[in-house]
């Protein structure tokens, strides 16, 4: 079976960094590693350090007064996370937490101020890095906001596509991975009840499948007609 997986080192939102930059960056960071379950910062906590993650996976969320979690980002190696303004003295707005056990390089504010004033090509970089960051959170406020629930659903399975996606013989793409029916109401911001009966409504007009647990896309064209996709570079489009 012909397979194109995509790697989250290729995916990674430091793609914008020069070698040269990128190898600056990691000599100034110190890593450190991180069991599941814990946490790389909590909301509310002062916003001095970005981290890099080697290994392992972090995902960046927001808890509702009524406790419900909201899941803004999934980071994966090759990824940078962290408040994309951290010279304004500011707080973390969202929680970090670690997926599975993870390696993250961390790099605190001072020696980050030191590299944009050494090296001009570094700061413009960063500037790049920053401005991926402030397109992916507009896009997917885009979609959560503009087209409903069912919008915010296809455009989620379009981004886990091109995060763990494996395009078949047949043209349909398999996400590799199981996400439960809770982990899409946590992405979408709707409850497990109406995400059900959106997939079920999904399967039924036969643009999506489910294969030993995950997630099949036969039909992405139906799916991106729904959520009004603009075709965003892979990344920009992912989870």
């Amino acid at each position: 079976m012909k397979t194109m997986e995509l790697t989250m080192q290729a995916q990674g939102n430091t793609r914008c960094f020069s070698e040269q930059n990128l190898n600056r960056l990691l000599v100034a960071m110190k890593d450190r590693t991180l069991l599941e379950g814990s946490h790389l910062f909590w909301e509310g906590d002062f916003s001095d350090k970005l981290y890099y993650i080697k290994s392992g996976c972090v995902k960046l969320t927001k808890s509702t007064d009524e406790g419900k979690e909201l899941i803004l980002y999934m980071y994966h190696p090759g990824d940078m996370v962290g408040q994309a303004d951290p010279f304004f003295g500011t707080n973390h707005s969202f929680s970090a937490e670690v997926v599975e056990d993870t390696v993250v390089g961390v790099i605190d504010q001072k020696e980050l101020e030191m590299l944009i004033c050494q090296h001009c090509d570094f700061a413009i970089d960063f500037m790049k890095w920053m401005g991926i960051h402030h397109r992916i959170t507009q896009t997917k406020f885009r979609d959560l906001m503009m087209y409903g629930k069912p919008g915010a659903l296809t455009s989620t399975l379009i981004r886990l596509s091109n995060s763990y996606g494996q395009q078949q013989e047949d043209d349909t793409v398999l996400i590799n991975k199981k996400i439960t029916h809770t982990d899409l109401s946590n992405m979408i911001g709707a409850t497990r009840e109406s995400v059900n009966r959106m997939l079920s409504d999904l399967r039924r007009k036969d643009a999506i499948e489910y294969i030993g647990g995950m997630i099949l896309i036969k039909d992405m064209t139906m799916l991106q007609d729904i959520c009004h996709c603009e075709l965003c570079p892979s990344e920009i489009c992912r989870i």
